[in-house]
């Protein structure tokens, strides 16, 4: 074991963290994605200290298979957002870089400083940074080039006791930022590991700060939460911590009222997510809509009026969740898929998915031109439209009902094949 070294005011050197080689952490390189090495090592060639860390470093040592890797780095955003061609700034009070390597996205974070204290903005050092971070498990930093661990905190020795411990003081931890409430059961839940007595007290007690939480935020916690292999699980310990109803409150409802539904929900998101599958977030928003769905939803009616009328069941259901409503239509269309109904044709087919609004910002001046451009001679030649004449006082009322019946059509029904066309 090695020992990283930093100097005192007094000029004399300290011990800083623990330095575990490949020998002793047993990371296996190989299962390391290879975008995210090489992000690290162009960033360590450019001359910034640069690392993979978090929740990646935890699941390689505890042999699964990360689905996200971050990185975080001595490099500030813009000189990041310089080292990579494909790379955009996200964030507005703490900038991050979101690096993109074909169809995977790399977060890459800066240095956080403490001199603000435990939510400031300012960048800072590796020793600053560690201090930041939650809980020990996931505040190791993976050096691929050489293949080391380092560790400031001790989190080496809590993962081999498989133990969760806060890094920060529990008297601030959860005022600072309710949501390590939701992460403490989450980690504990799909690590295995247990939760200090003081801590799942101080959870208990805490967890009407949750309250306080923006809706943006909280949708952010559960999408990872039903991205995740142990979507079950965690669902089922949030539960019973009194802690899913600050995230589902209409599904932590019925999970306590309606006979069956717990399993039933628990059961869905079990077959959702297991180790080494992709799954697409309507797939995992199905999940949570599903069994609610299958309680209040006439699946006998067959119009448009009665898919929108889904649609909103749906999204009220999820509150005070706010997916994207992409995502949510494209749940509602696999659930009707279900039912033997396919949907053409999204509600929201203008919300598409960011980066094909991307591509088509990124078309050419010329050719958006030509698309849009109508040639002069058309122009012309082209009668203008005829307006149809407003009804006159003392035109029959026959007339004025015609108008009305070509304004309220009647709700389309769904084809006979069983598409319908939105």
């Amino acid at each position: 074991m090695r020992y990283r070294y930093s100097t005192c005011k007094d000029g004399k050197p300290v011990k800083k963290a623990l330095v575990y080689t490949q020998s002793e952490h047993g990371i296996n390189l190989a299962d390391v994605d290879v975008d995210a090495i090489r992000i690290v090592e162009r960033l360590v060639a450019a001359g910034f200290e640069t690392y993979i860390v978090g929740g990646a470093v935890r699941d390689l040592l505890l042999r699964k298979k990360p689905k996200d890797f971050d990185i975080v780095s001595a490099a500030s955003p813009n000189q990041i957002k310089k080292t990579f061609r494909f790379a955009r700034i996200i964030g507005h009070r703490f900038r991050l870089v979101h690096v993109s390597a074909g169809e995977k996205i790399f977060e890459v974070a800066t240095f956080r400083s403490i001199a603000e204290g435990a939510t400031g903005n300012m960048f800072g050092t590796i020793e600053e940074d560690v201090l930041r971070r939650d809980f020990t498990l996931n505040a190791l930093f993976y050096d691929p080039g050489k293949q080391l661990v380092i560790d400031y905190v001790g989190g080496m020795k809590d993962i081999r006791a498989r133990r969760i411990k806060p890094i920060i003081p529990l008297k601030t931890m959860f005022i600072d930022d309710p949501v390590r409430i939701i992460r403490a059961v989450k980690y504990a839940s799909a690590t295995g590991f247990g939760l200090p007595f003081s801590l799942g007290l101080k959870i208990r007690r805490q967890a009407r700060l949750l309250d306080e939480v923006s809706p943006s935020r909280l949708t952010e916690e559960i999408l990872k939460i039903i991205r995740s292999s142990s979507a079950a699980v965690i669902v089922e310990n949030l539960e019973n911590f009194g802690l899913y109803q600050y995230l589902q409150p209409n599904a932590s409802r019925l999970m306590r009222e309606a006979p069956g539904f717990r399993q039933k929900h628990l059961q869905r998101l079990a077959a959702l997510n297991q180790e080494n599958k992709q799954t697409e977030d309507k797939e995992s928003l199905a999940a949570l809509i599903w069994d609610y769905l299958e309680m209040v939803v006439d699946w006998n009616e067959q119009h448009i009026d009665h898919y929108k009328k889904t649609f909103s069941e749906a999204r009220q259901f999820v509150l005070p969740m706010n997916p994207p409503r992409f995502d949510l239509d494209g749940a509602v269309k696999l659930i009707y898929k279900e039912h033997g109904v396919i949907v053409k044709r999204s509600l929201f087919a203008s919300e598409r998915p960011r980066e094909r609004r991307h591509e088509q910002a990124a078309q050419p001046a010329s050719n958006q031109k030509k698309t849009n451009a109508v040639p002069a001679e058309s122009a012309v030649s082209a009668p203008p439209a005829q307006e149809k004449p407003p009804l006159q006082d003392g035109q029959p009322d026959e007339q004025l009902k015609k108008r009305k019946r070509r304004r309220h059509k009647k709700p389309q029904s769904f084809a006979n094949a069983g598409v319908v066309d939105l």
